[in-house]
């Protein structure tokens, strides 16, 4: 049972609606948490990592496309408009189990955003990695310290190597394919329909109603099907 789950969201096609998306969704697996008392830290912007019992074995289902279809704020003639948000769910994996060289990290300083991004603090706090082998870069400044930042960068990096090689692994499995997909970032899991006040789930073909209720962290119903179905 693995206890922590980083969970990473970016904007996808929709411009400003499509951040606003992005921190719905945010806001909403933080409430997710909060009423199963787990822990919430948030790494960087739009990272966030929750540790509790079981935390990444049921936040998992997440990961894929959430799509959203409703009358931004901004939209003056009523129209409905359809954004889309990746969501990414990571596990964090042991130092010892994923070995990164010193090496093979390129790191870069600079001065995190306060709150509201209107003020810099004055330490060059905040962290980013690049990971020579694999390109991938990673960021962190939440933490205080350096060093902190330092080691939420290596955590996920770590998860992201991780999620590269779970993809090498069912590529090699031909024609294998769950009934809940495989957590691809390209893969559209969910539509969030406010006009008609439902959420489906396109993996399993379910739908449920009380959206507000699920965007405001109730989705206990939702991971539990996705849960049955696996196991089915």
């Amino acid at each position: 049972m693995n206890n922590c789950a980083i969970i990473e969201i970016r904007p996808g096609t929709g411009g400003e609606e499509a951040k606003i998306w992005a921190n719905d969704l945010l806001r909403m697996y933080t409430r997710l948490a909060n009423r199963r008392n787990w822990k919430v830290i948030l790494i960087d912007e739009g990272v966030i990592k929750i540790s509790g019992p079981g935390a990444f074995d049921l936040l998992k289902f997440e990961a894929g496309v959430h799509r959203v279809q409703r009358i931004p704020q901004t939209e003056r003639r009523g129209r409905v408009h359809t954004s889309t948000a990746t969501v990414a769910v990571l596990p964090e994996i042991p130092a010892n189990q994923i070995l990164i060289r010193p090496e093979e990290c390129e790191w870069e300083f600079y001065r995190a955003s306060s709150q509201g991004g209107q003020n810099v603090q004055k330490v060059s706090s905040a962290v980013r990695l690049r990971h020579k082998p694999s390109g991938l870069v990673v960021t962190a400044q939440a933490q205080r310290f350096q060093e902190q930042n330092r080691a939420d960068a290596l955590n996920i990096l770590r998860g992201k190597l991780w999620e590269q090689e779970e993809l090498r692994k069912e590529a090699t499995i031909a024609g294998y394919r769950s009934v809940i997909g495989q957590g691809k970032r390209a893969e559209k899991i969910r539509t969030y329909n406010f006009p008609q006040n439902r959420i489906t789930d396109h993996r399993i073909n379910k739908s449920w109603g009380n959206l507000d209720a699920i965007i405001d962290g109730a989705l206990d119903k939702i991971i539990e099907s996705l849960r049955f179905c696996e196991s089915a």
